[in-house]
């Protein structure tokens, strides 16, 4: 019997399940629609892409592309707000406010020319001002600039998941992490490099200086580039790790001015008190000056030692790289 019972329950539920065979002889499914019609189960199989991927290069291209191109246009690419755009077009206009001085002197006639020459001409203290001077530029220009760029650089992918596209294949967090840096370091270095190569090709251009001239100021051109490029990659660094701990825009871009332009005043008013300029070593900005002069051979400002500030910019760099690759290497394949 407790057989019997489990066979008539069994087919209870069974006609249960599929009727009692008053009409669904059929077996047909009912899809919901409006008019309640028979149809059909659509089938859905997935099958995977047996295509080939493009180059590892062409992969990474596609990250520089979507955040450079989007200066010049949104579609596709990172969107930059209007105001963001207009910013960064008035800075760059801004450092290029020597070259029309330029053009002036070579219109003027004898000790006009000569005056606006020695005042916006080449010199030690002209080149090493294109790119570190305090103001304008790394008071109003460069820090501003490295903030507007950084600031939703990879805060944006924490916030929107954006990194379960990246990381769930085929970017790796290496590609990844060169790529957002490369990017950075192109916007930042078209505005600072180009204004100062551009400077100084025009100064030559506009006085028609010869081979001699020209090789004579090759060294200090050389000496202020290489000045700027560690300050583009000191720059990136900080911001890219701010960039990194944090879900927003705002903070990456606060946090990176504050970093500058804290440690800058700190520094100052202890020597202002004390009468020292150990603490310059605490201040981004100071590090590159003092580097920076050394390298123009201008006077050196600070009485500390000029291998305390080599090692507080490598430091820099390290700790920031070090923040930005732990944070990376801790973002998933998943909206955080």
């Amino acid at each position: 019997m407790p057989d019997d019972i489990d066979i008539r329950s069994s087919q209870t539920r069974m006609e249960v399940a599929y009727g009692s065979g008053d009409g669904d002889e059929n077996m047909v499914a009912i899809v919901a629609k409006k008019e309640a019609s028979l149809g059909t189960i659509f089938d859905q199989s997935y099958k995977p892409w047996d295509g080939e991927l493009g180059p590892r290069w062409m992969r990474n291209y596609s990250i520089y592309r979507h955040h450079v191109y989007g200066l010049f246009t949104s579609k596709g690419h990172r969107y930059y707000h209007p105001f963001v755009r207009l910013t960064i077009l008035v800075i760059f206009l801004a450092s290029l406010t020597p070259i029309p001085m330029l053009f002036l002197s070579s219109l003027l006639p004898g000790q006009d020319g000569d005056i606006l020459s020695k005042m916006w001409g080449i010199n030690r203290f002209n080149l090493w001002g294109q790119i570190l001077g305090y103001f304008p530029r790394n008071l109003c220009m460069w820090p501003l600039l490295t903030a507007l760029v950084v600031g939703g650089m990879i805060s944006d992918d924490r916030r929107n998941g954006t990194s379960a596209i990246y990381f769930s294949r085929p970017i790796n967090r290496f590609d990844y992490t060169a790529m957002k840096f490369l990017s950075v370091s192109v916007i930042l270095g078209f505005v600072i490099l180009f204004s100062y190569f551009a400077y100084y090709t025009s100064a030559i251009v506009f006085r028609g200086e010869g081979w001699a001239y020209l090789i004579d100021t090759l060294p200090l051109f050389i000496g202020g580039m290489i000045s700027g490029i560690i300050l583009i990659i000191t720059y990136t660094s900080i911001g890219l790790a701010l960039s990194s701990i944090s879900q927003s825009r705002f903070f990456a871009a606060i946090g990176f001015l504050s970093v500058i332009y804290g440690t800058k005043i700190i520094a100052l008013l202890i020597d202002l008190q004390f009468d020292t300029s150990i603490m310059y070593i605490l201040s981004p900005y100071d590090c590159l000056a003092h580097l920076g002069q050394f390298l123009l051979g201008l006077e050196l400002n600070y009485s500390h030692p000029l291998a305390f500030s080599i090692v507080s910019l490598i430091s820099f760099n390290i700790i920031s790289m070090g923040i930005l690759i732990s944070r990376i290497s801790s973002m998933e394949v998943t909206r955080e």
